[in-house]
C-alpha cells in the first residue's frame, strides 16, 4: 500500500500499518530473508533507476538552496546504492530475532518457563534526507516481524518514491501484504500531530533528523518514542595517550563525515602533554580546511597558526557543528575532562585515547554514553560498524534502547509458559 500519491487519514495510515504489523508477525523466518535477498538484488538491477530519481531530488534542493550538511546526506551515489543492497544482505545473515528465547527455566512445580523475543508491532519512523533510510528502515523492522510507516523528508520524495515501489514489487511477488510498510510524503504539521496521536495503533515512534523534528515529535507524541537529540561527541586525549594515535582519531572523528551524529565535535587534552599535541593536531586540522573553536591554552599554543583558530564562545561547548569545526579545550586532569563531558555530552559517543588502562577503564566506567570508545573513532558508532547489519537510529535515551538500534531493539520479550495441567494453589 502506498499513501504517496492519495493521502488517507491518520487514523487510516495507523490501522493499514497495524494491520500490516498483524500479517508481518505471522511470517516465518525463512519468508522474511528470502524477501530481503530479492530486494537486494531487485536494488542492485534498480541503480540507474534510483540515481535518476535522486538527481530529480538533488536539482529541486539545489534550487531551493538546501544546505551543505543535508545536501551530503540526501545524495545517493553509485557505491551508496550497493552499500544499501550490501547492508540489506548483511542483515539477512544476521540470526532472526523473533522467537529467540532469551531465559529458559523449569520450575520445582515443573512449569516450563520462557522468555522469548517478539516483534514490537507498527512503528512509525519520522526521517530527513538520506533516502537510504527507507530500505534500511523496512529491512530491519521486517527481519524483526513488525510493519513500519515510513514518513520521509519531502526533499527526498522521488528517492524514496523508487525505494518504496522496489520493496512493494518484491513483497508482490511473494504474495506479502504490502501493508508491512507503507510511505508518507506529507510535511503538513496538523497531518504528523495525527498521526502522533495514534497510540492504539502504533507501537513505536522513532524520529531521526534534527533537534527541531526531534523536539516536534517529543512534544506532540502520545506513543513511546525513542530520541536522538544531537550527537556532541568528545575526543579526550589523555597524558599517556600515543600523540600519532591521537591525531588519527581525532582527524577521522572529524574529517571522514563531518554532518553526521558520530562526528568529534570536541576534543579535550590533557594538559602535560598539550604542548606537544595541540600545536601538531590543530596545523592538521586548520590544513584540512577545519576551524578550530579554542580555549585560552590551545590559543596560546597555536599562536604560530595564522588562521583557522578563533576563540572559543560559551555556546561553543556542547554544540553540534555538523561541519567543518571543531571545539578544543585543555584539561588539567580526568576528573575536569569527565565534568566537561557529563555537562556538554549528548549521551551520543565518547572517546579516550589513552595507553595507560587503568585511565581507559576509569573513563569507561564513568562514562554514560551510549557508546565508549577506547583507542578508537567516534565514527564508529555506526549499526552496520558494531555488526548489526544496518541501524533505524541511534537512541541516546535508555529505555528501551540505548545506541544504535538493530534487530534486538526492534523486538520485545513476552513469557511463554507450557505446563502439564498445574494450577495454583
Amino acid at each position: 500500500m502506498s499513501i504517496t500519491d492519495t493521502l488517507p487519514s491518520a487514523e487510516q495510515a495507523a490501522e493499514a500499518a497495524r494491520q500490516g504489523a498483524i500479517h508481518s508477525a505471522a511470517l516465518d523466518n525463512a519468508t522474511r530473508d528470502r524477501v530481503l535477498r530479492g530486494l537486494a538484488t531487485r536494488i542492485r538491477s534498480a541503480a540507474d533507476r534510483i540515481l535518476a530519481a535522486n538527481a530529480a531530488d538533488l536539482h529541486a534542493a539545489d534550487e531551493a538552496g538546501i544546505g551543505a550538511a543535508k545536501r551530503q546526506r540526501l545524495e545517493l551515489t553509485a557505491a551508496k546504492v550497493e552499500a544499501t543492497a550490501r547492508g540489506i544482505e548483511t542483515v539477512v545473515e544476521l540470526p532472526a530475532p523473533v522467537g529467540a528465547v532469551t531465559r529458559d527455566v523449569v520450575r520445582d512445580n515443573g512449569l516450563h518457563v520462557q522468555k522469548v523475543r517478539a516483534p514490537l508491532g507498527a512503528i512509525l519512523m519520522i526521517y530527513e534526507a538520506r533516502p537510504h533510510v527507507t530500505v534500511d528502515a523496512f529491512a530491519l523492522c521486517f527481519k524483526a516481524g513488525n510493519s513500519c510507516l515510513l514518513k520521509g523528508g519531502r526533499e527526498a520524495t522521488e528517492s524514496n518514491a523508487v525505494f518504496e515501489a522496489l520493496i512493494h514489487e518484491e513483497l508482490a511477488e511473494h504474495g506479502i501484504d504490502p501493508r508491512v510498510v507503507q510511505l508518507v510524503t506529507t510535511s503538513d504539521r496538523d497531518y504528523m500531530r495525527d498521526l502522533l496521536r495514534q497510540e492504539g495503533r502504533l507501537d513505536l515512534v522513532i524520529p531521526r533528523g534534527g533537534e527541531t523534528l526531534i523536539r516536534f515529535v517529543h512534544e506532540h507524541s502520545r506513543i513511546p518514542t525513542v530520541l536522538h537529540f544531537e550527537g556532541v561527541c568528545h575526543v579526550y586525549v589523555d597524558e599517556s595517550a600515543d600523540p600519532a594515535m591521537a591525531r588519527k582519531i581525532v582527524l577521522n572523528g572529524k574529517l571522514s563525515a563531518p554532518a553526521t551524529c558520530n562526528a568529534t565535535e570536541a576534543v579535550l587534552v590533557h594538559e602535560n602533554v598539550a604542548a606537544t599535541v595541540v600545536p601538531e593536531l590543530v596545523a592538521a586540522l586548520t590544513e584540512a580546511g577545519v576551524e578550530v573553536r579554542a580555549d585560552a591554552a590551545v590559543q596560546a599554543l597555536t599562536r604560530h597558526v595564522e588562521a583557522g583558530v578563533v576563540p572559543a564562545s560559551d555556546d561553543d561547548w556542547g554544540r553540534e557543528f555538523l561541519d567543518l569545526v571543531l571545539a578544543m579545550r585543555v584539561v588539567p586532569d580526568l576528573d575536569v575532562a569527565m565534568a566537561h563531558i557529563e555537562t556538554y555530552g549528548s549521551r551520543h559517543t565518547e572517546a579516550v585515547v589513552a595507553g595507560d588502562p587503568a585511565v581507559q577503564e576509569a573513563f569507561v566506567r564513568r562514562c554514560g554514553a551510549s557508546c565508549t570508545m577506547v583507542n578508537a573513532s567516534t565514527r564508529f558508532n555506526d549499526g552496520g560498524q558494531l555488526g548489526l547489519g544496518a541501524e533505524i537510529g541511534i537512541s541516546t535515551t535508555r529505555v528501551h534502547a540505548f545506541g544504535p538500534m538493530g534487530l534486538d531493539e526492534l523486538t520485545t520479550q513476552r513469557w511463554v509458559v507450557r505446563g502439564t495441567g498445574q494450577v495454583r494453589g
